[in-house]
């Protein structure tokens, strides 16, 4: 039997009007505006009324590290909240919206997969409800608002040569990463080197789903240092007059989105910064909407524990007061028999050597997350070449480590595949309590902060500076940031800051090479290694296959 696309599959679904999937949850016409018949936003004023109502439980979806393999978090927590509306259980998902730049180049969307996805899917992998096309002018808003300030007589003593902000655009666009703005006339701005970083990684996308309402939002937009004066002293968009109209453009796009899954499960999708650049959650208001409206709220944080999970804890849930319930840990025997060094096109092969040298980077995921005092599930993320003999080898090695283990066939059975993960993580949930607490308090130093995360997460011996960062760091503790979280930028492809070190690294220091403060967003970026902000396209973009019929019906999307 031929196996259809996601995009088929989608494309085939019977989805119910938004105003239906809307009185699952509780809410009416007033409470939602209406993005055509199957998107809808939430009110303002349903989103003030939620404040006061109980919460439901939190569980969080997160991974392995990423490999070519795949693992299927998004898939994997779609089909968890598919199984709990099975199992008669009120749950919502709370989840990130996709940008642009992967749709078109490597990685494709991010509304799941097979019969585990949210749709409309070809809406929420393009523009959606311009969430991002906002965010993306209220970023370039600031930048206008800079040079212009600089061309109109400096009155603020801007030194052209310590500009921090960046201007962005939601595509993998490699030659925007570097360049020249200001050339030509004296009218046309001063020149000086301006930078491009995806839209996903932009401060203001951080500080849309950090902010709890719009007072809180205005609040973080001024904050935001820019650049500094002569004397070395911050320059702010507060005192560039922005945070008004930033705000302004960002109006609806502080409200959640809701739209369904393939079986009808309400779906909030808000936000979503990279976690492997950016802070990797979608917004708080999302969450929290969640908690107040279900029983139960799945959300995932982007790639492996070791990032999106990491940021989760260290930085939304320190912000906004969220304690998870339980966590879910997605695996594949594909992606682990790769981190034993078995290449790529061999993992549909039954190696249990490979497994067991793979395995050690799950390991290193479950101690991570026991860390944070949080209930762990590991579920493994079922292909059809996998053996029984490296899933018993799998089950065995989580029950050995005191973690509950389940199947998750999602992919192509929908809630039904998920209704074993669903099971193992509701009695999780009623017999392991959560006693969840941060990795660091925030009075620990930017330095300690770092090498806290470095040695505790990564399993680095120590961690190296480039001079450049390390004076940024004395910097914005003598401005007052030493209270602020990390946000780690790092590769999502290995524990360590080497792509190419799979597995567990052991013996390696992390080099952090460049340090920048988002102190709207309240917490201060470490890039390390050589990761980038702006990602480029593959030499054969996934664009390449897009395509629209005369009917006006997408293809190609994955």
């Amino acid at each position: 039997m031929e196996m259809k696309t996601d995009i088929e599959i989608a494309q085939e679904a019977e989805l119910k009007p938004i105003r239906e999937v809307a009185t699952q949850l509780g809410l009416g016409e007033d409470d939602i505006e209406l993005y055509g018949k199957y998107k809808a936003k939430l009110t303002e004023e349903v989103m003030e009324s939620l404040k006061d109502r109980e919460r439901g439980k939190l569980i969080l979806v997160t991974a392995i590290n990423p490999t070519p393999a795949g693992e299927g978090k998004t898939t994997t927590s779609i089909g968890l909240g598919q199984a709990f509306g099975r199992l008669g259980k009120k749950a919502v998902l709370a989840l990130r919206e996709p940008s642009l730049g992967p749709c078109f180049g490597i990685k494709g969307g991010a509304a799941g997969g097979g019969y585990a996805q949210v749709v409309p899917m070809e809406d929420l992998n393009l523009h959606f409800t311009g969430d991002f096309h906002a965010i993306t002018s209220a970023n370039n808003l600031l930048a206008a608002l800079l040079d212009n300030h600089i061309q109109q007589g400096n009155e603020l003593g801007i030194d052209p040569k310590q500009i921090v902000w960046k201007r962005c655009e939601d595509m993998n666009d490699r030659a925007l990463r570097n360049i020249i703005v200001g050339l030509g006339s004296k009218t046309d701005g001063v020149a000086r080197e301006d930078h491009f970083v995806i839209t996903v990684a932009s401060e203001i996308m951080a500080i849309l789903c950090l902010s709890k309402d719009m007072s809180d939002l205005k609040r973080r937009l001024s904050e935001i240092i820019v650049a500094y004066n002569y004397k070395g002293e911050p320059v702010t968009a507060g005192q560039l007059k922005a945070s008004g109209a930033m705000a302004a453009l960002l109006k609806d796009a502080m409200k959640p989105n809701l739209i369904q899954t393939l079986e009808h499960t309400p779906a909030i999708v808000h936000g979503g910064p990279f976690a492997n650049i950016a802070h990797g959650c979608n917004s708080i208001r999302a969450t929290e909407a969640g908690l107040a409206l279900a029983d139960y709220c799945i959300t995932e944080a982007g790639f492996g524990a070791d990032l999106g999970a990491e940021k989760f804890f260290d930085i939304k849930c320190r912000m906004s007061g969220l304690a998870p319930d339980a966590v879910v840990l997605v695996a594949t025997i594909r992606a682990l028999k790769y981190n034993g060094g078995l290449p790529k096109d061999e993992l549909s092969k039954e190696d249990l050597n490979a497994l067991k040298k793979g395995i050690v980077n799950l390991e290193k995921h479950i101690e991570n997350l026991k860390k944070y005092g949080v209930p762990v599930v590991v579920t493994l993320n079922s292909f059809v070449t996998d053996t029984d003999a490296e899933m018993e080898f799998v089950r065995s090695f989580c029950e050995e480590r005191g973690c509950p283990f389940a199947l998750s066939k999602v992919w192509e059975s929908g809630g039904k595949g998920g209704e074993e993960l669903a099971r193992a993580v509701l009695d999780t949930m009623e017999n392991v309590p959560s006693h969840f607490h941060t990795l660091y308090p925030d009075e620990m130093s930017l330095f300690d902060k770092i090498e806290t995360v470095a040695k505790e997460i990564y399993g680095a011996d120590g961690v190296a500076y480039l001079p450049a960062a390390r004076k940024e760091l004395q910097r914005l503790s003598e401005l007052g940031m030493s209270d602020a979280p990390v946000c780690m930028a790092k590769t999502q492809y290995s524990l360590s800051d080497d792509a190419g070190a799979l597995g567990r690294p052991k013996g390696f220091d992390i080099t952090v090479r460049e340090v920048y403060p988002s102190k709207g967003a309240g917490f201060v970026v470490c890039v390390l290694g050589n990761i980038m902000t702006m990602p480029g396209l593959p030499k054969v973009p996934a664009a390449f296959g897009i395509d629209v019929t005369d009917k006006g019906v997408i293809t190609g999307l994955f």
